[in-house]
């Protein structure tokens, strides 16, 4: 256990002593905070970039975070790389204009010809992190002009489903190996072949925990989004404990049995068809308009049968081998669908640590990143991706367009989202609100990253700590694990 006396470990703030009640101090406390930023963040993996932003050589982007900013650069035949955006002399950044021009960074830009220019002094770098021009050479000591000693400093950096990650810490086991399976489920989905359409952004008044605890369980859609529990009904107050995994790609699932107790076939599709499109409404990547309009096509499908129960799951097999033949007819680059959805099954909600999320439901999906800003203040990204014909591929995203978080122009799911996320932030310091109190059946996976979280804290040996990361993938509206430590 992570309190024994005799680890070794260091003390974590509030630790976690019961996994199904979250000291509530984690969310606001400026010692926690702090703890995070020293123990946690220089060792996890984070989604720096899509790689779409950066398809040429030379192209550069900036990716900012607790204080820290890194340049993400396609250096051509080199690959990808990172650098810490510090110039050797002394310390300004040669890019970007971090905590200025931008909440968190992101500027970006393209260096094969101009390299990196210091804006202080002039000294120049190129996109390999070599230093090129030292201004005034002769006023420096020779000790201080070791070429390697000048060279721009780098940051660990590896790709996958369509993302660079960066990490600080050298030492720690590789991307794929601490998110484990989930990231041969996500290529087989062929994540790597999603584009951005929009992504939207926002400063929440809210820890950046608390943000992503909202996208960790669908228990809150009965009240949150009453539109989508309107439409197929009750989720777990009248079968939760049954046979109810969401299913690959967010299927019918639970909705589906729920939305079919005591209703005829025709009034089942019609209302697994109006969740299609409330879902798609405004949200594109989580359930496409394009998937919409070939699900409306097969409302009308004869040859299902009478039982729902029976209809719905072949209903949407139907619909998921239609978009996987229509659109791969357009160029798309979209897998069977029928096929990996039972090799390769994901969940409606996939949760990559510490601050990254995939919604998938057909062949698009949403995302999000949220990034701290402060113990009670965090930056958070709504990303669209689907996949377009080879050769037509819209021009990248490279900014978010950012609104306030009340604002009337977010899609409506995340809106219903955003309305009670800082609201929350303000319970959190009532008098006698202690703890969160979840759910050991639903609510696992927020005391399974926040424990993780406690590892870094102390100081867990990270091969522990990258296989407790594994259980995290498929998790939503999961069980509490044993993390092993």
């Amino acid at each position: 256990m992570l309190k024994s006396a005799d680890t070794g470990l260091r003390a974590v703030p509030f630790p976690i002593e019961d996994p199904e009640r979250i000291p509530v101090e984690r969310y606001f406390s400026e010692e926690f905070y702090q703890a995070e930023v020293e123990h946690l963040w220089p060792h996890v993996w984070q989604m720096a970039c899509r790689l779409e932003q950066i398809p040429e050589e030379g192209d550069w982007i900036e990716y900012q975070n607790v204080g820290k900013s890194v340049l993400v650069v396609n250096t051509g035949a080199g690959g990808i790389k990172a650098w810490h955006n510090a110039c050797r002399h002394r310390g300004v950044p040669v890019a970007g204009h971090p905590k200025i021009d931008s909440v968190v960074g992101g500027d970006h830009g393209n260096c094969k010809q101009s390299g990196f220019v210091c804006p202080f002094h002039g000294w120049r770098f190129d996109m390999h992190g070599e230093n090129t021009f030292v201004y005034g050479k002769q006023l420096f000591s020779e000790r201080q002009l070791e070429h390697a000693d000048l060279n721009l400093i780098p940051c660990r950096v590896e790709t996958a489903i369509g993302a660079a990650w960066i990490n600080f810490d050298d030492e720690a086991p590789s991307f794929r190996d601490c998110i484990g399976p989930l990231i041969e489920r996500l290529e087989a989905h062929n994540v790597d072949k999603l584009r951005m359409e929009w992504c939207y952004a926002t400063v929440l008044p809210a820890n950046w925990k608390i943000a992503m605890e909202a996208f960790m369980e669908g228990y809150h859609v009965m009240k949150t989004h009453p539109q989508l529990h309107s439409a197929l009904g009750s989720l777990y107050n009248d079968m939760y404990g049954s046979d109810t995994g969401t299913g690959s790609g967010g299927g019918p699932g639970k909705q589906q049995k729920s939305a079919a107790d005591g209703a005829g076939l025709r009034e089942v599709l019609d209302a697994q068809f109006k969740h299609m499109e409330l879902l798609s409404e405004g949200m594109a990547g989580m359930l496409h308009a394009k998937e919409v309009e070939i699900a409306r096509g097969l409302l009308d499908v004869e040859g299902l049968p009478e039982n729902p129960n029976e209809a719905v799951p072949i209903w949407f097999g139907m619909i998921a081998d239609q978009i996987t033949r229509q659109l791969q007819a357009r160029g798309e680059p979209v897998p069977n669908l029928c096929e990996v959805n039972v090799s390769h099954p994901v969940n409606a909600v996939e949760f990559l640590f510490p601050h990254y999320f995939l919604l998938p439901f057909f062949s698009s999906f949403s995302s999000y990143r949220i990034r701290p800003l402060g113990p009670e203040s965090c930056f958070f990204e709504i990303y669209s991706l689907t996949m377009f014909p080879e050769g037509e591929e819209p021009e990248p995203v490279m900014e978010p367009i950012v609104l306030p978080y009340d604002s009337p122009d977010f899609p409506p799911i995340p809106r219903q989202d955003y309305s009670n996320i800082p609201i929350q932030q303000v319970g959190l310091h009532a008098r006698g609100f202690d703890f969160m109190r979840l759910s050991k059946d639903c609510e696992g996976l927020i005391s399974n990253y926040q424990r993780l979280i406690d590892g870094y804290l102390a100081g867990v040996p990270q091969e522990k700590l990258a296989k407790a990361n594994n259980l995290l993938g498929g998790n939503f509206d999961g069980k509490i694990c044993d993390l092993d430590f």
